[in-house]
């Protein structure tokens, strides 16, 4: 096998699996907030004059979970916003290694970023980090979002690989492929 069909494997498995990841957990928590949401404000609140003791912490840490969930598969299907309002004045070769630059000095970041997160993980706990009214720990939530930026570095290291093969980097087909 070739390194390029090697690296279009793997970039097929990882697309296949950020989908999979974003559409299952993703939206078995969007509809536990919504049936939570509807079941705690018209049933317990409005009918019943008895609301959830804890709700807001448990939408709240849903919410974390959906973000966690979103920011790498955003970065593959091109969700994230470029401004790119120098690069019609740039030549191609110019556009595409400043580009290779701050997708570098990007990876820096999200490096120390999901770092700085798995050490706040292991810390959460020893401070008292938690949620107001349950008492839950951030402690699982910060290794999700640990992780969740790890996976985002991972897709920005491909797009390098992909603007110094091709010059383009390629986003995921959301619609036309099946899983």
């Amino acid at each position: 096998m070739t390194s390029k069909s090697n690296a279009s494997d793997i970039m097929g498995y990882l697309d296949r699996g950020l989908t999979l990841i974003s559409l299952i957990c993703g939206g078995a928590t969007l509809i536990f907030m919504t049936v939570f949401s509807v079941w705690n404000v018209l049933v317990m609140r409005k009918t019943l004059n008895n609301p959830i003791i804890g709700a807001e912490d448990l939408l709240i840490l849903s919410l974390v979970v959906i973000v966690a969930l979103s920011i790498p598969f955003g970065a593959r299907s091109g969700a994230h916003i470029e401004i790119e309002i120098l690069e019609a004045s740039m030549s191609a070769r110019f556009a595409k290694w400043s580009m290779i630059c701050v997708k570098v000095l990007g990876v820096m970041l999200l490096a120390v970023m999901s770092w700085r997160l798995w050490h706040a993980g292991q810390s959460a706990e020893r401070f008292g980090e938690t949620t107001q009214q349950l008492l839950i720990s951030f402690e699982p939530f910060y290794y999700l979002l640990s992780i969740s930026i790890a996976v985002y570095a991972l897709v920005v290291i491909i797009d390098i690989c992909q603007l110094l093969r091709g010059g383009k980097v390629v986003s995921i087909n959301i619609g036309g492929d099946p899983l």
